[in-house]
């Protein structure tokens, strides 16, 4: 007897290539059924071509990343005060989230919006705007520790996380790759393309059974393979393109404990501004991970690590250990602010004016385990900063209508996302 396709695709989830095997979406047919992602629309030329994000899995302790009055004239508060140079170049919005639930297992809510694992905005924005580039996008991370493989940050449009690169030596042999390294990838990447084709011939197959919806989602899906195939053929195509050589000096080791958080930071912003500034890539994210790494700043061990730290009860001694963490953070940013400030694109176009950036979190208050009122900042972009935005009232904008203004100011036509379908755009611009 001929077996049921319904039964054969339900027991496997999965499909074999010669050299491959690949996971098939969530579909009906599995009683599992996702929302579909919103489509995006066509990329203009002018405006910032770049986006980062830096997000922080423990928070910015609120009290201190919020300055104390609204508008340009305020009193720079602690945490920012190693950007003082640079006021005039970012914005900070509080009173912004994406009122989804809260605690620790929703802090993928940050560029996902209200839905956990949903398509991640910076994968939206790589879809469209990073696909000219040697990487679409660039997914980071450092201090990864016990959370490592819990939280993430970056989901494709049908669903799947995408790991984080935690070895800064081997995000630079990824950009200046040798001739050794050209030849593998090469074969890799060829291999790839191989398995996959007939990965899809064997689903097309089975989609003739499918639900319509079934086949829509298997349509959408196959699509993302086409583009993933589309990806393979443009990294063969510039494996060969010459890259400067950025004269950037690694150090020997790999900072790569949790400890050393810090340093491996510095290092992840040198190397996404070399990246931008080569183009190699138009979207980067960069996870600061976290969790009982003790870290000595001034000479002295902080109190406790640094989700103790974190969950400090209003302690005001380790209210202030967090807060020195956060102002210590913050001044690897204020170097990377000055490195993209400083650097230009190919046209001459300050990185800084070239690149929208963003610094925030999915966790408003690790204390509390609150996901409401995520401290965000802008910085670059071109945009008219605006100091410090307050969001308020029951009706206000959520973080999602400020993704919605980020993604038109580098050139998108976009106008929903998650739950917001709203803009900032009278706001800052």
């Amino acid at each position: 007897m001929k077996p049921n396709i319904h039964t054969t695709l339900d027991r496997r989830h999965f499909l074999r290539g010669a050299a491959a095997m690949i996971a098939l979406p969530g579909l009906s047919a599995f009683g599992a059924d996702k929302a579909a992602a919103p489509l995006l629309g066509a990329v203009k030329k002018d405006g910032p071509r770049n986006f980062v994000a830096i997000g922080s899995y423990l928070g910015w302790h609120q009290n201190a990343f919020y300055p104390k009055a609204t508008g340009k004239d305020y009193e720079m508060p602690p945490t920012l005060t190693p950007l003082a140079d640079y006021r005039e170049d970012f914005t900070v919005f509080s009173g912004l989230d994406h009122r989804a639930g809260n605690g620790h297992h929703n802090w993928s809510n940050f560029l996902c919006g209200r839905d956990a694992g949903a398509y991640s905005f910076d994968q939206m924005l790589a879809d469209q705007i990073g696909q000219k580039s040697r990487f679409a996008s660039l997914q980071l991370v450092t201090g990864a520790g016990e959370s490592n493989g819990k939280a993430v940050m970056n989901f494709s449009k049908d669903g799947t996380y995408l790991p984080m690169t935690n070895r800064p030596s081997a995000l630079y042999r990824k950009m200046f790759i040798t001739k050794a390294d050209k030849a593998r990838t090469e074969y890799l990447l060829k291999s790839g393309r191989s398995s996959l084709d007939n990965v899809v011939d064997e689903a097309k197959r089975l989609s003739n059974s499918l639900p319509t919806d079934d086949k829509d989602k298997l349509d959408e899906y196959f699509n993302s393979i086409r583009g993933l195939e589309g990806k393979m053929q443009r990294q063969l195509n510039t494996l060969n393109d010459p890259v400067d050589d950025p004269g950037y000096k690694l150090p020997d080791n790999d900072p790569i404990t949790p400890g050393l958080q810090l340093e491996a930071s510095v290092i992840m912003y040198d190397l996404i501004a070399i990246a931008f500034q080569s183009g190699l890539t138009r979207v980067a994210t960069l996870f600061l991970d976290g969790l009982g790494q003790v870290f000595t700043i001034n000479g002295r061990a902080l109190g406790s690590g640094y989700h103790g730290l974190s969950h400090h009860g209003n302690d005001p001694r380790m209210i202030n250990d967090l807060v020195l963490l956060d102002t210590a953070h913050m001044e690897g940013f204020a170097s990377f602010l000055k490195q993209l400030k400083e650097k230009t694109n190919a046209e001459g176009k300050s990185l800084l004016d070239d690149t929208v950036v963003m610094v925030g979190t999915g966790m408003g208050d690790a204390s509390r385990h609150s996901n409401r009122d995520l401290p965000t900042l802008i910085a670059g972009g071109g945009f008219k900063h605006q100091g410090h935005v307050a969001i308020k009232g029951h009706n206000a904008p959520l973080l999602g209508d400020l993704y919605i203004t980020i993604a038109q100011k580098l050139g998108m036509e976009m106008d929903t996302f998650s739950n917001a379908s709203r803009n900032l755009n009278q706001v800052i611009s």
